[in-house]
């Protein structure tokens, strides 16, 4: 990829009575971000008018295409695909809001696929919200991965250096003991390991991978999938040369800074990786799927109801993933060149 190309990005909206729109727009009024990338928006005129006109955001502007294979350079694009008429509730989600969220979704997703863009970053959904014949999934990840026919994926929070990758999702906390497994944990590691080479760039990636239990188990006296589990996959890893340490106690892990020593850190369960992380990281923070065929990025926050009335919105978040997709697309781009 020539360094002067732009990426092509698909912005779903999200959740339109959520802060998606508002983040949105307040990323792009900055026009420097087109020095980076050609901005796509899946949504309405209707809506991002509403919110311009809240925010007297007076330097966002948008150029209307009718399809993907219109774009214009050196402007943010609109190619509409919500309802026009849709009425704003900031802070209430409706049916109209939800099907706005999976509309500009999908058509976002029905270009990725055919090629015309170079990634996407979403917005927040609401994930109960958005539920339809369409939409059976505990949330984007697990959609993506579908819809891009990949053989699995993996949740991974990334702010600077900082990397946590979840081995389990969206799934109930009493579900996770069960649901993890030597096969399932070598799979994620072995993701993971590819994505920070492929989209990172670091060569020889040091993982550090957390236990399950308080103590990591303490010998077996506080749970047993460290010494049935955890720890067979990371000796499996380490015969094979790979840099994989652990298992940790989550606690004592994060409170003496240990992940400033490794690449990435794989935590069990969703919140045992994401509380860190959020504390260390919630206002630049990105979510990012690893393992699919595609580039995907978003901000680590949700709808955020309670506030989208008040146009208070940080939008640093939306901006980094907006950033961080760029940068992941340029390295894949490189990887595939031939050698001089």
């Amino acid at each position: 990829m020539d360094n002067r190309y732009k990426a092509k990005l698909g912005i779903s909206i999200g959740d339109t009575n959520g802060i998606g729109p508002e983040v949105v727009v307040k990323t792009l009024s900055d026009q420097r971000i087109l020095n980076f990338c050609t901005p796509v928006i899946y949504a309405s005129a209707g809506i991002l008018n509403r919110v311009r006109k809240a925010l007297s955001a007076e330097h966002f502007h948008y150029q209307q295409v009718e399809s993907a294979r219109a774009l214009v350079p050196k402007k943010i694009n609109l190619i509409t695909c919500c309802a026009e008429e849709i009425e704003g509730e900031p802070g209430k989600p409706t049916p109209a809001s939800g099907k706005a969220s999976l509309d500009s979704l999908m058509a976002a997703c029905a270009d990725l696929k055919a090629g015309l863009l170079d990634g996407l970053v979403t917005a927040p959904i609401d994930k109960d919200n958005i539920q339809n014949e369409e939409f059976r999934f505990p949330g984007h990840t697990e959609f993506l991965t579908s819809y891009f026919d990949a053989a699995d994926s993996l949740m991974l929070l990334v702010s600077g250096d900082l990397r946590v990758a979840t081995v389990t999702g969206h799934i109930p906390v009493k579900d996770v003991s069960d649901k993890l497994s030597f096969d399932l944990l070598i799979r994620k590691i072995t993701i993971l390991q590819e994505s920070l080479r492929k989209d990172f760039g670091i060569l020889k990636p040091r993982i550090a991978v957390l236990g399950l239990n308080p103590h990591a188990g303490e010998k077996g006296l506080l749970g047993t999938e460290e010494i049935e589990i955890i720890r067979p996959a990371i000796m499996h890893l380490k015969e094979r040369g790979h840099l994989v340490f652990g298992p940790f106690p989550a606690d004592g892990f994060f409170g003496m800074r240990q992940y400033q020593q490794v690449d990435a850190v794989v935590s069990m369960y969703h919140d045992q990786g994401l509380i860190p992380f959020k504390t260390l990281a919630f206002e630049n923070g990105v979510n990012f799927t690893a393992g699919l065929p595609i580039v995907r990025t978003s901000p680590d926050h949700g709808t955020a109801y309670d506030i989208a009335a008040r146009h208070i919105a940080d939008e640093t978040s939306f901006r980094e993933a907006l950033f961080l997709a760029c940068d992941v697309i340029k390295k894949r781009a490189a990887e595939q060149m031939p050698a001089v």
